[in-house]
């Protein structure tokens, strides 16, 4: 499976999936594409020997749509993407998009909601269960149907920083799990923790 990565940042969950898609495996990255010429993901690519690209006009989606299909994407993945996919380029790859967020959707989702915002709002409302989702790709943001989630404990005395570095480390490992299922499976499958992956229902 041809595997995309969009990415607006560092890329660690680019790495993650790099790291998973040796030589064997049933998935390969083809391509990271970026926003902003500077993302650190866009390093990462290269340095793993994967082609790059620019997206000069986040908004462009006939661009963006002949992008991945000139280089015969059969799955996008969100990793840290921060602009909305446009929608001609999320109706052409309906059912293969996915995006992964660092909560438990439908809850703390939605236009503004990434990154440390997002354990903020957690921790302000109480919750004591967080985690991390992936979903796949519709019109809004953190709106599609979910394909696999992984609970993480919000433990007493937790601050924003605290909670995401834990959420991280699930996210390195809930990502690859996905793609590597919807390469074996020829599409995006819904995942189960503790079932279809090596993951407990709660990590702590």
């Amino acid at each position: 499976m041809r595997v995309a990565v969009l990415a607006s940042g560092g890329g660690t969950n680019l790495q993650a999936l790099l790291d998973s898609c040796v030589a064997g495996a049933p998935a390969r990255v083809v391509l990271v594409a970026s926003d902003k010429a500077e993302a650190g993901a866009l390093g990462r690519a290269r340095g793993a020997g994967v082609e790059t690209h620019v997206i000069r006009d986040p908004a462009d989606g006939a661009a963006l749509t002949r992008l991945l299909r000139e280089k015969g994407v059969d799955l996008v993945v969100l990793a840290g993407y921060l602009k909305l996919v446009p929608a001609e380029t999320v109706s052409a790859f309906d059912g293969r998009m996915i995006n992964i967020h660092p909560a438990l959707l439908p809850a703390f989702g939605g236009p503004g909601m990434y990154g440390i915002r997002v354990h903020r709002a957690v921790l302000a409302s109480g919750a004591t269960i967080s985690g991390a989702t992936v979903h796949l790709v519709n019109a809004e943001y953190d709106r599609g149907s979910i394909v696999a989630q992984w609970p993480v404990p919000v433990h007493p005395g937790d601050t924003p920083e605290s909670l995401a570095a834990r959420i991280l480390e699930v996210e390195h490992r809930l990502l690859p799990a996905v793609v590597l299922a919807a390469a074996r499976a020829g599409k995006v499958v819904r995942l189960v923790p503790g079932r279809d992956f090596g993951a407990p229902e709660v990590e702590a």
